[in-house]
């Protein structure tokens, strides 16, 4: 592992409100810089109303102006709810604000419900465009002749590093083909995570932007001072999680101390398979569990996610977190 970075979805815990998620956003952000994140992601999520960075790019700019070293981006953009030209001035124009700390990630889902995502597209279509949306964003990015017919304007020339993100085979081989980063969501769904690795690894063709397979990998970590007061803290996101694979999604829960006994036990099988690249507990249990993610997948990156109610706790968390990964990189 080169480095070790935190995605964030701005979650809105119960009893305060978006404007408060995005303000915990921005401290939290400022705590990852002085921690060492390298990089600091935030997701397109639309119409949950337990997560506040649905204008993806608007809150990454908001960040970006907050920190001053840290990469900023985004894991991901969904493209497929966007014109590529629009992504690309947006990101265009961030990477222009903020030179050489702007990332972008794309991902082929919509990151919503299907009315939801109608009512983003408007005009659905059958066929799926995606690999040539992403080939027609990268080259908004690329130096263009000043006559090309369209232009992203700001965007032409930023060279914005872009990330593919995945957790299905279709992603792995996409990154592979195109020699770009690849990013695997196993913080919420692992299944294809060794399939996924191995196929883009065999199958990365180098290009002009990576000359060899990048991989980062996403996962839970949710520490606190003892191993049970992590795993109450933790509760939050396994309920969180539950609601909304039952078709009940809401702003992020309070912790109890027994979430299994309030989630049905086949739900709750579900919800620990999604959830089971995950570390929790005290700082030398998660580093030990820790380890055992990093020896087995053997990714260049690790970027953690956690969904804690109490936004004291979830800051303490990264920082115990940040101190346990500084100790797993190596250079």
């Amino acid at each position: 592992m080169k480095h070790y970075s935190l995605l964030d979805l701005s979650p809105v815990p119960e009893g305060q409100t978006t404007g408060q998620a995005l303000q915990n956003t921005v401290e939290l952000a400022q705590l990852a810089e002085k921690a060492g994140y390298h990089r600091y992601w935030l997701a397109e999520h639309h119409n949950m109303p337990g997560i506040a960075s649905a204008a993806t790019a608007v809150v990454i700019g908001h960040v970006a102006g907050a920190t001053s070293t840290m990469r900023i981006g985004a894991g991901g953009i969904m493209l497929p709810n966007h014109a590529p030209l629009m992504v690309a001035e947006a990101f265009g124009t961030l990477a222009t604000l903020y030179p050489d700390r702007i990332d972008l990630g794309l991902g082929r889902a919509p990151g919503t419900d299907m009315a939801t995502a109608r009512a983003l597209r408007r005009h659905m279509s059958p066929e799926d465009t995606f690999v040539q949306d992403v080939q027609e964003l990268m080259a908004y990015f690329d130096d263009m002749p000043d006559n090309a017919p369209v232009r992203a304007i700001p965007g032409v020339g930023t060279k914005v590093p872009v990330y593919i993100l995945g957790s299905s085979l279709y992603g792995a081989q996409l990154a592979a083909m195109l020699g770009l980063p690849y990013a695997f969501a196993s913080h919420f769904a692992p299944a294809m995570l060794d399939q996924a690795l191995d196929v883009y690894r065999r199958s990365f063709k180098p290009s002009s932007m990576l000359s060899e397979p990048y991989v980062v990998m996403a996962a839970g970590v949710c520490a606190a001072d003892t191993d049970a007061q992590a795993e109450y803290l933790r509760s939050s996101q396994l309920l969180a999680f539950a609601r909304l694979r039952t078709g009940k999604p809401g702003k992020l829960p309070l912790p109890v101390d027994d979430a299994k006994s309030q989630i049905p036990p086949a739900v709750m099988e579900g919800v620990e398979h999604a959830l089971s690249v995950s570390a929790v507990g005290s700082a030398a249990t998660v580093n030990t569990q820790l380890k055992i993610i990093l020896d087995r997948y053997n990714p260049d990156e690790l970027i953690v996610t956690a969904m804690i109610h109490n936004h004291q706790a979830r800051l303490r968390s990264f920082e115990i977190a940040a101190e346990v990964l500084s100790g797993l990189v190596k250079p």
